[in-house]
């Protein structure tokens, strides 16, 4: 049966996986500016992750 913490687990890991791939785009495949974009938001999903994490254990 899965919780709420176990949940809020399986996305943490889902928004960092994503983070990593959206971060990687943005310096490996993307050269210009939109390069940029694609890391800036991977850096929000890692902020967005680091939330889920927090709540982990408080809900």
């Amino acid at each position: 049966m899965m919780n709420k913490n176990i949940v809020l687990g399986y996305a943490t890991l889902i928004m960092i996986i994503v983070g990593l791939g959206l971060i990687a785009l943005g310096a490996f495949r993307y050269d210009d500016v939109a390069g940029w974009g694609f890391a800036a938001v991977g850096v929000g999903f890692f902020a967005i992750a680091w939330v889920f994490n927090a709540l982990k254990g408080r809900v």
